[in-house]
């Protein structure tokens, strides 16, 4: 098998296998409009702390079952109902500091941008840098919560696309693939949209199995 054949077949294990959006995975029916795409900016901030990828994806789902789905819920909710809810989901390391900064930073959204990310997105015109710098100006986002924000909504708002971070290129290259954005976009072809092929590649890096699941079935 040639090294271009090797390649096609682990990037069609690797997205029929492990190709879902973390939003995806956790409920979120990603569109451009201001309750997905809050919810995608929370599950940005829960996957950026240093913790399991599943249990931030469980504690946004249990975020969304207390209502808290939207900045201004967000705000209205107490503290406690926000430790209550960040522990139900098994965030419970950083639930305290974690209920704070979103409370704080929904209400920074709500002052600044009316309570809706795409007035940011307008801010940003196009320009992935200074998209980062305004969600980074939200507390507990910081830079690798942006680049998941930005992974995750790409599809959505393809000025961003295609985006594949550093830790999707991690996964490139546990995989034997090639570490570079478009050389992995033209491997997907179209197989898949951008999001899902940046997700796919950061499982491979966060987690050994995927790699070697992928590998075995690949031949």
């Amino acid at each position: 098998m040639t090294s271009s054949a090797r390649n096609k077949e682990v990037m069609r294990e690797l997205l029929s296998r492990h190709g879902q959006t973390y939003a995806a995975e956790a409920g979120i029916r990603l569109k451009d409009t201001p309750q997905p795409l809050y919810r995608t900016l929370v599950l940005a901030h829960l996957l950026s702390a240093r913790i399991r990828a599943s249990v931030a994806v469980a504690t946004s789902r249990a975020l969304y079952e207390a209502g808290l789905n939207d900045p201004k819920r967000m705000t209205q909710a107490t503290w406690q109902q926000r430790v209550d809810a960040l522990g139900q989901g098994g965030y419970r390391r950083y639930d305290e500091r974690t209920a704070t900064q979103l409370g704080e930073g929904a209400q920074i959204l709500i002052d600044r941008w009316a309570g809706d990310l795409r007035r940011m997105r307008e801010r940003a015109d196009g320009d992935a840098d200074e998209l980062r710098r305004l969600l980074t100006e939200l507390p507990g986002i910081g830079p690798v919560g942006a680049d998941i924000f930005l992974r995750e909504v790409q599809d959505a708002w393809p000025e961003f696309g295609p985006l594949v971070d550093s830790k999707a290129l991690q996964g490139a290259e546990r995989l034997g693939l090639p570490p570079r954005a478009s050389e992995l976009v033209r491997i997907a072809d179209d197989a898949t949209t951008n999001a899902s092929l940046a997700s796919a590649l950061v499982r491979a890096a966060l987690d050994k199995n995927v790699v070697a699941d992928c590998l075995e079935h690949a031949g």
